[in-house]
């Protein structure tokens, strides 16, 4: 509360108290990274699957895939959403442009408080600094050319003068580049207050968002892109770069290099969880599979280059555990976050390639029933049948997948393996079949990667306890796929170095390097050795290492290939079924379709109506 006749911006700033909470609301504008009603990349793609209605968690973004996008009230719309419409807009999102202005009054004002110290001044401008670029960068990422708000306008500014245009995407990104350069300088490499700063950015954390920015900026969607050469505004300036630059690649592996090289100074290793304190008791198999799991799910563990310390995950944990007795159906498990079954096929075989390349796997009938042996007993329960495809896969998958038959590690059984539980997905009653409405899987999987191993539920009732960790944004994995992505780009072929950024993610699984991998098992022997082939390979990498991590939203938009990814149809088995024969038949979920326009979110009717200055995307 304000007194009357006092100025709110003097009075947010009179002292460190006030303006430490101005600062706070600034962070407030991030995205929620782990809920689905804040984060378009969690259901809006092909990755995972939903239902309607559905308990426990929004599922308005998820109309996203099927096609519900619009311009009269565009879904995830951080363009012009309004705090007082509700906490994400009228369909998800935040108002970033409100956000913008706020950052620059906080730049203009932080020199009035007289108790704020030097060092904290100059470390809070560089966390604003910071909040300002990344919002520019989240608002570039779904619009493409945006508005440039470097500075707030006068309050007297009137007609033309408050009507901004869309900057050319070069322009957009070295302003963004520019502005992470100068908030790394004051920001310290490490958080120093673990206990009430975690989630706050650090220089590592800049200098990551600098090199996933520029890798997008090199990305066939923004490097001459002739689709967009309609985009010209009304000064006849073309918004997006019609020639293709390869030396683009080149400044986003050299700003990759800079941050990895720090973030190990800084500490930052690949998760390893065989160190963590139950490992000792465990098969080899099992931490194999708890490897990319425990990235993300492991509290501040030290691959988490950036994590999301604001959104409590209890929402995902609870829609992707499964229920292992009657009395847990009350509860508050939801079992309804199902992967779809085209990406439980893309997983690789446990040679370490694709199904469709592995030369043991191309008579294999990927549906017929087979008999789980003592040798498949850490993955699959002993004695089971189910199908092909759930046998002999990367430990990434056993780590990411839960299957009728699969083996759950956690949920109170952490100090050993030796009596996982198993998880019956074609049980209607009990597993993910459509009962109870609102609390189902529609495909007959659920994602496992998402959920911590220590989270439970009694076998008396469904009182779940969610173990809260920090929803990772960027991590260490996906700098150094990006780093191998960008050498090769830009290399005539692949080197020594791309190989080994994605041997030692891959390694940390359990497979071996690509060449080998390729020259032993794959129908394609040669394929790591040209860049068009390790090209595929590293795209196929990071769908496996960063599935469910919203990563793969955003990379088939950035490669161009959401036109081929998302006109498949979905798939999943027929959760009606109960017997085996039923159960494991494939069913088209839905149909999806994606065109040209569902790369580039559309600005709202009623805003482009207000500003002739603005182009709308193409198709909208």
């Amino acid at each position: 509360m304000v007194p009357d006749n006092v100025p709110t911006v003097d009075h947010a700033f009179k002292n460190r108290n006030e303006a430490e909470g101005y600062l706070y609301g600034l962070f407030s504008f991030l995205p929620e990274f782990a809920n689905a009603a804040s984060n378009p990349a969690l259901l809006g793609g092909d990755e995972v699957w939903y239902i309607d209605p559905v308990e426990g968690m929004s599922p308005v973004l998820w109309y996203l895939s099927q096609g519900r996008q619009g311009t009269n009230n565009p879904l995830a719309d951080y363009w012009s959403s309004k705090q007082d419409e509700t906490q994400y807009g009228l369909n998800g999102g935040k108002a970033l442009f409100t956000a913008l202005s706020d950052c620059n009054i906080f730049l203009e004002n932080i020199h009035k408080p007289f108790d704020l110290s030097k060092y904290e001044r100059e470390k809070w401008i560089a966390e604003v600094t910071f909040l300002k670029a990344y919002y520019h960068f989240w608002l570039f990422r779904m619009y493409g050319p945006i508005p440039l708000i470097k500075e707030n306008l006068e309050i007297s500014t009137k007609g033309e003068g408050v009507q901004r245009y869309r900057q050319p995407v070069d322009e957009v990104v070295d302003y963004i580049a520019e502005l992470l350069d100068e908030a790394a300088v004051n920001l310290p490499v490490q958080v120093e207050d673990m206990a009430f700063e975690m989630g706050r950015p650090t220089k590592v954390v800049a200098l990551a968002v600098k090199a996933q920015l520029l890798t997008l900026a090199a990305s066939p969607l923004f490097n001459g892109n002739t689709d967009y050469a309609s985009m010209v505004d009304n000064r006849g300036i073309q918004l997006f770069p019609q020639t293709y630059d390869a030396e683009k690649w080149k400044r986003a592996a050299d700003a990759l290099e800079e941050v990895i090289t720090l973030a190990f100074e800084a500490g930052h290793n690949l998760f390893d969880f065989s160190k963590t304190p139950f490992a000792g008791n465990l098969n080899e198999k099992t931490i194999a599979a708890m490897q990319v799991r425990g990235a993300v799910t492991d509290r501040w563990n030290s691959e988490i280059i950036w994590g999301d310390s604001n959104t409590d995950p209890d929402a995902l944990e609870r829609a992707c555990h499964p229920v292992f007795t009657l009395a847990q159906l009350g509860g508050g498990i939801r079992k309804s976050y199902a992967p779809t079954l085209n990406v439980v096929e893309q997983f690789y075989t446990k040679n370490g390639v694709p199904i469709e390349e592995d030369k043991e796997w191309q008579n294999r009938n990927l549906m017929e029933l087979r008999k789980a042996g003592p040798e498949d007993a850490y993955y699959i329960k002993e004695g089971f049948e189910t199908i092909q495809l759930h046998f002999d896969r990367e430990a990434r998958f056993y780590g990411s997948i839960i299957f009728d038959g699969g083996t759950l590690y956690g949920n109170g059984r952490t100090t050993n393996d030796q009596n996982l539980w198993v998880t019956e997905l074609k049980n209607g009653t009990l597993g993910g079949g459509p009962t109870p409405p609102g609390r189902y899987s529609s495909t007959g999987y659920l994602c496992k990667k998402l959920i911590h191993y220590l989270t439970a539920a009694p076998e008396s009732s469904g009182n779940l306890a969610t173990y809260r960790y920090a929803f990772p944004i960027i991590r260490l994995a996906d700098l150094g796929l990006m780093y191998a992505e960008a050498l090769n780009e830009y290399a005539t072929a692949p080197t020594a170095e791309v190989y080994y950024y994605v041997d030692v993610i891959r390694g940390r699984s359990g497979l071996p390097g690509v060449i080998e991998s390729w020259r032993t098992h794959s129908i394609h022997p040669d394929k790591p050795l040209s860049k068009e082939g390790m090209r595929e390979i590293i795209r196929r990498e990071r769908l496996n290492e960063l599935a469910f991590e919203g990563a793969r939203f955003w990379d088939l938009r950035r490669w161009k290939l959401a036109e081929e990814y998302m006109n498949r149809p979905i798939r999943g088995l027929n959760i009606s079924g109960e017997t085996a024969d039923e159960f494991y038949q494939i069913k088209n979920v839905y149909n999806l379709t994606f065109e040209k326009k569902d790369y580039l979110w559309p600005i709202k009717l009623s805003v482009i109506l207000k500003n002739k200055n603005l182009v709308q995307n193409p198709g909208w």
